[in-house]
């Protein structure tokens, strides 16, 4: 008699889609007294959390908004934006939360090409924003957030965020999806090309890399956690949900300051957060009138780069213990950690600084993180010097980008999500990475397109040729710096370059440093990258 039977079929009462619906469900049910969101002079618990999301979906939904409609965010780390995250999927409809750092051009492009029929944005973003949606040529519902923490701004939008709660109901319900693969969420990132790539998440890898975070981190329930990651990032890397999960209390601020990060650790006594090392460093380097005294054990989790070795040391003998984790966009934000072993705390700082700089082994609930030969397609070596390209598999890996069948086909091949990434693998099955996905820059957490760049300074009267590479910083990690060749017989300088650049691309994308003279090319004509970051690496000190 085999188990296939008609009397073990899947049933309601069985099986359901996997969904963060179900998150704040329980949370409202189970701990609606306990604190949810604290912001400036804001407090609220979860029973009023859950009333305002519920609100807001009813809203929507009164106004059209239903499955698969794409609604669209731009704000910063306020209340509000971890509601969208809670309340659009209850509609079915996709959450699109965008970078406040994007130029209008960008954010119209985003908008036009993701279909979004609402945006909600915070007043201080409205001149952006209306920019953006008549680039976008779209007609939309546009929604002004007055946040009582920022600095106020115009309103553009036919309501405001609070005029639309009040038009919802508090009993609309928990409806789950009916499918987990349905789309959840819609986050664009910069990839390898200049117009930037919609990344598709799904009910069921949302829901996944929310439980994994609280096992990665063995996270215990009700922390106090801080906003210092960006909401719009990979949805705050799923943590949105894993602080909800866990009847947690969510911190917020507008912006990171040192001192509002010591001040936060004093008053609220928050217990985690996230951050690229630019938070790591802020903290580390905060002056005595910035720091406030703390005596909780705090967690941090960091990525885009290792954390540097006298970073560390700081930050732990403060009471900061770090956790260093690798990801991308395609991948729900980290899904590799550097998982430590017991033994490590007995060796030397510097020992332990060089193990926690790796990237690590992949996430408890990820299938599978292996370093691959991208010709061959098998395992390269454990030997920590054969480099492969960094593969991903498993239930938080992307559905796949958005309208770019193409381009998702080659990120799937044989089963597995390239990443672009170059790394080796150590004798302990710890990848550790070598060199990023060439064309792109991480500056403070943010992915930079060096072909956007180069697009941009090319169109200047001057300029043969231009070739946009990494360039190390203390402050950012790393900066676009700019390899120029000049068209014959003409002249510009530096600033000359770096004023044109000003007026193309947003602050963080702009080149620090201009570098003239003749580039190096292949045979056919291709700019021979990896020689300019060579150039760079023999003139930076140390």
């Amino acid at each position: 008699m085999g188990f296939d039977g008609p009397e073990l079929e899947r049933n309601a009462a069985n099986h359901t889609p996997l969904s963060p619906v179900s998150i704040l469900k329980r949370v409202e049910r189970v701990h609606p007294e306990l604190p949810a969101q604290i912001h400036g002079s804001i407090r609220r618990n979860w029973g009023e959390v859950a009333a305002r999301c519920k609100r807001l979906a009813s809203a929507l939904g009164q106004r059209g908004v239903g499955k698969g409609d794409t609604v669209a965010l731009i704000a910063p780390n306020i209340p509000e934006a971890l509601e969208c995250a809670l309340a659009i999927p209850l509609l079915g409809a996709v959450l699109n939360a965008n970078n406040v750092r994007l130029e209008a051009s960008t954010l119209g492009y985003i908008l036009g090409h993701g279909e979004a029929s609402v945006l909600l944005v915070d007043t201080e973003f409205s001149a952006l924003a209306a920019e953006a949606v008549r680039l976008s040529g779209r007609d939309l519902l546009v929604i002004d957030i007055e946040d009582s923490e920022g600095p106020g701004g115009a309103r553009i939008g036919e309501l405001t965020y609070e005029a639309l709660l009040a038009e919802g109901r508090e009993d609309f319900g928990y409806g789950l999806p009916d499918d987990e693969w349905d789309a959840l969420a819609l986050n664009y990132t910069s990839g390898t090309t200049g117009q930037p790539k919609g990344v598709v998440y799904s009910h069921r890898g949302a829901w996944t890399n929310a439980v994994n975070n609280v096992v990665t981190w063995a996270m215990p329930h009700h922390p106090i956690y801080l906003w210092t990651l960006p909401l719009f990032h990979c949805n705050g890397w799923c943590f949105p949900w894993t602080v909800t999960l866990l009847a947690g209390t969510h911190v917020f601020m507008r912006g990171p300051t040192a001192g509002g990060i010591y001040a936060a650790f004093a008053e609220h006594r928050v217990t985690h957060l996230c951050g690229a090392p630019i938070i790591m460093s802020m903290i580390a380097g905060a002056t005595e009138a910035e720091r406030q005294p703390f005596d909780q054990q705090v967690r941090m989790m960091t990525a885009a780069a290792p954390p540097p070795a006298p970073v560390i040391a700081a930050m732990e003998a403060m009471g900061i213990a770090i956790t260093h984790v690798y990801g991308l966009t395609e991948v729900y934000g980290p899904a590799v950690v550097c998982a430590e072993k017991p033994d490590w705390s007995k060796l030397p700082m510097e020992e332990q600084a060089r193990l926690k700089a790796r990237q690590g082994v992949a996430y408890e609930l990820e299938e599978d993180v292996l370093v691959l030969d991208p010709d061959t397609g098998l395992p390269v070596p454990l030997d920590g010097e054969t480099q492969g390209e960094v593969a991903f598999r498993g239930n938080i890996v992307m559905k796949g980008y958005y309208k770019r069948p193409e381009e998702t086909a080659q990120a799937f091949r044989d089963g597995w999500f390239w990443s672009g990434d170059l790394a080796v693998q150590h004798p302990d099955g710890y990848i550790e990475i070598r060199d990023r996905a060439k064309d792109i820059i991480i500056s403070g957490g943010e992915n930079i397109s060096s072909i956007e760049v180069e697009n941009a300074l090319h169109s200047h009267p001057a300029v043969a040729f231009v070739a946009v590479v990494a360039m190390a910083d203390d402050k950012w990690g790393e900066v676009p710096c700019a390899f120029v060749e000049l068209v014959e017989g003409v002249s510009a300088g530096e600033q000359e370059l770096l004023e044109y650049a000003r007026e193309r691309l947003a602050g963080f994308k702009r080149p620090k440093k201009v570098v003239f003279g003749e580039l190096p090319k292949t045979t056919t004509g291709k700019i021979r990258k990896n020689e300019l970051r060579a150039r760079l690496q023999q003139t930076e000190p140390g």
